[in-house]
């Protein structure tokens, strides 16, 4: 995928915005070609100094950008000269896809081996074990507990499994190993 078309895929538009919020977008959505400096940027795009230094700082804690260091030899100051490195975002969103997968496979055995309890009036869910302990009875208004049915959760979880698992190209034998 060439870069431009990379940042006008609305998936890494998403993802941009997730990792630097609204305030870090202009600078996540327009990187320029070659080195920068953060002031360069804040001026560039009319943004405080400290917004521009904030998004620069987690699109490196994310491996999407990297720095050198100058070091002016009259004042001693140092340069931060700023490059993007979006080339790794395909890689970073499919290996973010993975934990999702994974997590959800977690949640969905939790789900297939426990049996819930769910006291209608408050809204809380409690496990078998807790809602015996309580005497089947909510601890927050005293109400009985009922048992309930997870089954259309379970089965909403079931289908964004296989449909990541198709996404990935990846089996639950692969999966679970």
């Amino acid at each position: 995928m060439a870069f431009e078309d990379l940042l006008e895929d609305p998936v890494i538009q998403k993802y941009l915005h997730e990792l630097v919020g609204p305030k870090g977008m202009p600078v996540a959505a327009a990187p320029p070609d070659g080195e920068v400096t953060d002031e360069e940027l804040a001026e560039e795009l009319g943004l405080e100094l400290n917004d521009v230094r904030r998004a620069l700082f987690i699109l490196y804690e994310n491996d999407l950008a990297s720095y050198r260091r100058l070091r002016d030899e009259d004042s001693g100051w140092l340069t931060y000269l700023w490059t993007f490195e979006y080339e790794k975002i395909p890689e970073q969103l499919e290996s973010e896809m993975h934990r999702l997968l994974e997590a959800l496979e977690n949640r969905s055995a939790y789900e297939h081996d426990h049996e819930f309890y769910l006291c209608e009036h408050c809204g809380i869910r409690f496990e078998f074990g807790e809602a015996m302990e309580f005497g089947f009875e909510c601890p927050e208004c005293g109400n009985p507990v009922e048992a309930m049915e997870n089954t259309r959760l379970v089965e909403a979880m079931d289908e964004r499994i296989a449909a990541l698992r198709d996404e990935l190209n990846v089996d639950r034998a692969e999966v679970e190993v």
